[in-house]
């Protein structure tokens, strides 16, 4: 036993050795997941969903089937343990652009080409790259990735938060905006902060102190908040304008919660925006809008929830618009039961349950006065900005703003009855209102249709 004491140290040391070795490549390979295989295709998702088939059922079908046959050999390639699967042909149909058109394979309709692979490898990454290979699909995003992975950070982990990139192909299918780009590009900025109500000025340097305690704190969390929104409110979260909400009322142990599941929120909002082009989609490329000055606040998950509602029964319903032909159109959705109507400032609000037929005829009954309406609000507001910047400068004041529920039209007229008045208003905060009022920091309300 003492004799072979030393050997056993060394084996002892070669086996901690080997250990740390391993965890070390654990910590700088990761597999490519099943998760990442749906990132990595989804604009073959977007390309081939069944959604976009609705006047072609046969099509329709056929992606349907051959969707559930591909989900399926993901999975079992995800499970080493579970039987190899078969060697799968699979066929898909795929809208046809400008750029593919010369790709097709027979089978064709208007409008459309089939595209057919076979499934046969037992790698997961490599069926990936040959079914966007097979559909004229850029790979460039899974490049990227790989390379992200197999190059770790000097102190041995990843930053691996999202991994897979929106790759451009579906955008040149559709001619739609990156929400990804945007959403990246938004995130170099620092944060910007505000509030839900009109506090003062002592309620807002002390909601400004409890940030700077809860940023001392917790200092290794903040990285999440960069080019984000942060509003003060009376809840905490995310609404559905992507703004991070805190809760004045709510302790920092629970800021730090909402903070910790910013990925999960990102998540969720980029699908909110998918949903949203969906619909966009189905209703002739109207822009979907969520506006707090028109419509009541409202969380995130909520609002995701109210558009998988509506976009189910379009699917359902499938109402006939020709496609982009209500581009530069705004709509307004809305919870409850109350017929649908064309506001002032152009959008068209229609409430969740509206049925699909109806919202049909009301859009194609008021499209012309709509974008009448939009075109009227676009020149009242560069009016307006105009006027502010004139009654700063003449009556030097400091501040020249209006509340929310004052209209562009009335603000303009505002200020055009200020300007034809010889007085001066020094260093002053005047807010355009509906009622003569002064606020807690002073600022000066008076109604937009004020008297003499």
């Amino acid at each position: 036993m003492i004799r072979g004491e030393p050997l056993l140290r060394r084996f002892r040391a070669l086996s901690r050795l080997c250990i740390e070795i391993g965890n070390q490549h654990v910590r700088c390979v990761r597999t490519f997941s099943v998760t990442d295989a749906i990132n990595a295709l989804r604009p073959f998702y977007l390309a081939v969903h069944p959604d976009f088939f609705g006047q072609h059922p046969r099509e329709r079908e056929m992606n349907e089937n051959s969707l559930k046959k591909l989900n399926n050999h993901l999975q079992c390639l995800q499970h080493p343990g579970h039987r190899a699967p078969q060697p799968t042909k699979l066929t898909f149909y795929v809208r046809e652009t400008a750029g593919n058109a010369g790709a097709a394979q027979g089978m064709n309709t208007p409008g459309f080409r089939a595209v057919s692979f076979t499934l046969q490898t037992q790698d997961l990454l490599g069926t990936v790259v040959n079914i966007l290979k097979s559909c004229c699909l850029s790979i460039d995003h899974i490049q990227d990735s790989k390379a992200a992975v197999d190059s770790p950070h000097q102190n041995g982990s990843i930053s691996f938060s999202r991994p897979i990139k929106w790759d451009k192909t579906y955008y040149t299918f559709t001619g739609y905006r990156d929400p990804e780009e945007e959403l990246d590009s938004s995130r170099q900025l620092e944060p910007i902060l505000g509030w839900r109500k009109s506090w003062g000025i002592a309620h807002r340097c002390s909601q400004l102190h409890s940030l700077s305690r809860f940023a001392q704190q917790n200092s290794a969390i903040l990285h999440n908040i960069k080019g984000c929104t942060l509003i003060f409110a009376e809840h905490s979260g995310m609404n559905a304008a992507g703004q991070i909400m805190l809760g004045t009322v709510d302790v920092h142990q629970h800021w730090t919660k909402i903070l910790e599941r910013l990925p999960t929120y990102y998540d969720l909002h980029s699908q909110l925006c998918m949903l949203e082009e969906r619909i966009s989609f189905l209703l002739g490329d109207v822009e979907l809008i969520y506006n707090e000055d028109l419509q009541p606040s409202m969380m995130l998950e909520d609002y995701y929830r109210m558009l998988k509602t509506f976009h189910q029964s379009l699917v359902v319903s499938r109402p006939l618009f020709h496609p982009r032909s209500l581009k530069g159109l705004q709509m307004i959705l809305e919870k409850g039961s109350s017929a649908p109507t064309l506001l002032k400032t152009g959008q068209l609000r229609v409430p969740i349950t509206c049925d699909p037929s109806a919202l049909q005829w009301f859009i194609l009954s008021h499209t012309q006065t709509a974008r009448t309406y939009l075109r009227k609000e676009e020149e009242l507001k560069i009016q307006q900005e105009k006027l502010i910047k004139v009654c700063i400068e003449q009556f030097f004041l400091k501040r020249l703003y209006k509340e929310q529920s004052v209209s562009s039209e009335q603000m303009v007229e505002s200020c055009k009855r200020l300007l034809e008045e010889p007085t001066e208003l020094p260093r002053m905060h005047l807010c355009i209102s509906h009622f003569y009022s002064v606020l807690q920091d002073g600022d000066l309300c008076i109604p937009w249709d004020w008297k003499q």
